[in-house]
């Protein structure tokens, strides 16, 4: 993870590898969710890619274990080729969890979300697993089960940004929190000193100036009264390719630096377990542990 060499000593992170050259890579609309649930008396993560392509809007599921080991998949092709309304059941370690969905009306912003007039149902043994959308009742009469307070937990988020000198997206830090309007900005093209800030709710929380000496980095802010650490990686931008994108991650949890160390961010769809489970353990007793995730683009 420290193939690029640190302008500032050991306190500086590299989050992207020298391996993942965005030229070879062309950036999608995706935007991931990682859920830790628990049912067979087992944990699990629960991962949900919302996409979306010139062919439409589509979502994919899968499941792994303790291990890290993927032990299902679904994967709702765009809307052209797939119903928008159905069920599956999937075989996880010899028990059966069926899925169930409904987005035959759901609505749609800019973004590959959903955002109302859908719903995501997992089920185990009768019993409502983890449950998205604000369909809730809908679900609840649609799959006859008992709709008890799940146990899920939003542990990761991870979300292709697009811009061209300002990026935007909506962040949320902790459950039932505040939803926040999150904006970076950077004009890094035809500029001696580009400058990175970050505002939250329009107030400026982070400036790094003379970015490129500090183009890694990291800096703790404040938010709902949670210490929030912010890790950024603007190498592409400033001395990769024309397509490259920067990394940003904004982390709850009081391990940060080591999750962000041991993460290959590259890969958009993988999560080490032992970060999850820290995350979980770390969130049991702080309220703590939840990680955004931003790749930001730069729209040419």
């Amino acid at each position: 993870m420290r193939d690029f060499p640190s302008c500032f000593g050991e306190t500086g992170v590299q989050v992207t590898d020298s391996s993942s050259s965005s030229s070879n890579k062309i950036y999608q609309n995706l935007v991931t969710c990682i859920y830790q649930c628990t049912f067979v008396g087992q944990s699990y993560l629960i991962t949900i890619t919302w996409s979306k392509t010139l062919m439409g809007q589509g979502v994919n599921v899968s499941i792994d274990d303790s291990t890290n080991q993927c032990l299902c998949k679904l994967d709702l092709k765009p809307w052209l080729f797939s119903k928008r309304k159905g069920s599956k059941s999937l075989d996880v370690n010899s028990c059966k969890l069926d899925i169930h969905w409904d987005l035959s009306a759901t609505k749609f912003g800019s973004g590959p979300e959903p955002l109302e007039n859908f719903f995501l149902a997992f089920i185990f043994n009768g019993e409502i697993v983890l449950l998205l959308g604000d369909l809730r009742k809908e679900a609840v009469k649609k799959t006859n089960a008992n709709h008890c307070l799940s146990n899920a937990i939003l542990v990761s988020k991870r979300e292709h940004i697009f811009g061209k000198r300002v990026y935007g997206t909506k962040a949320q830090f902790c459950d039932n929190g505040q939803i926040h309007d999150l904006i970076i900005e950077c004009d890094s093209i035809g500029t001696i000193d580009p400058c990175l800030s970050i505002r939250i709710d329009n107030k400026v929380v982070m400036q790094v100036k003379r970015l490129r000496w500090k183009f890694r980095g990291n800096q703790t802010i404040l938010v709902d009264n949670l210490a929030i650490e912010i890790f950024w990686d603007v190498h592409n931008w400033l001395f990769g390719p024309a397509i490259g994108s920067a990394v940003f991650m904004f982390q709850t949890c009081l391990a940060a630096e080591k999750i962000w160390e041991s993460q290959t961010f590259y890969q958009p769809f993988s999560l080490p377990w032992n970060y999850s489970q820290g995350s979980r353990e770390s969130k049991s007793k702080s309220g703590l542990g939840f990680s955004l995730i931003l790749y930001a683009w730069k729209n040419e």
